[in-house]
């Protein structure tokens, strides 16, 4: 299993390298009135504040677990209102009946969800709920571009260990099966945004970098690539968002 403490090791990278989640998302959320002002959000595995820094702009007030120090530290900086809590989604302590919404951003997959789905049931209030999110880097209904392409070329050279853990990032069905084991919550919404972006040399290397199950003979080669194509490409991506509602009684 890749390391999830890799994402730390590269912080200043993550930082500037990571893509926004789509305003679509963002309107979802505060239209169906998951989140606005004064909504009591915990996060996890916030890293530098992706999520974070949205959610306080609409007035919500965050806690933030994260378990990478350094990443914990560009979150601090960048998002001063949110209080950050560094340590494990497993390991932290959360008071009980606390929090509206609960958030997993990207981060889902390196949870233990025997763990965290337990624990989150007794930190949320009756009626709260749990979004979990991420951006799944390629959209396989858009048409295959020449620097997908060339991705697929790299990724299929590999073994069969570099897999990240869970389910693929695009298998809902297999997220909300996971999500909803032991029926702590029940699954109420499965959305799926899509977006595009364009992206230079310098960005395809550093986000590349992020990714856990990249090495960086393969970032190079993605970043060669792009030169190749004349710096510039156009990746696109999607944003699935999986919503839960707490159940009372599991």
């Amino acid at each position: 299993m890749p390391d999830p403490l890799h994402f730390d090791a590269h912080a200043d990278v993550y930082a500037r390298a990571r893509p926004p989640y789509p305003r679509e998302l963002w309107a979802w959320l505060t239209d169906h009135g998951l989140l606005g002002p004064g909504t009591r959000v915990i996060e996890l595995g916030a890293g530098t504040g992706q999520a974070t820094g949205p959610m306080l702009a609409v007035g919500a007030a965050v806690t933030a677990v994260e378990p990478g120090p350094a990443l914990a530290a560009r979150l601090r900086a960048a998002c001063p209102a949110a209080t950050v809590r560094v340590g494990t989604a497993e390991s932290v302590t959360l008071p009980v009946a606390a929090f509206d919404l609960a958030v997993a951003a990207t981060s889902v997959h390196w949870l233990d969800l025997d763990v965290v789905l337990p624990a989150l049931h007794r930190a949320l209030v009756r009626s709260g709920r749990f979004a979990v999110w991420r951006n799944a880097f390629g959209d396989p209904t858009a048409p295959v571009t020449p620097f997908r392409e060339r991705v697929a070329e790299i990724v299929a050279r590999r073994g069969p260990d570099r897999a990240r853990p869970g389910p693929g990032e695009l298998d809902d069905a297999a997220w909300v099966e996971r999500l909803t084991a032991g029926n702590r919550f029940v699954a109420v919404a499965v959305e799926e945004f899509r977006w595009s972006v364009d992206l230079a040399t310098e960005q395809v290397r550093d986000l590349f970098t992020t990714f856990s199950d990249w090495e960086p003979g393969e970032v190079a080669e993605a970043a060669r690539a792009v030169d190749e194509l004349g710096g510039h490409v156009i990746e696109h991506y999607v944003t699935p968002l999986i919503v839960l509602d707490r159940v009372d009684a599991p």
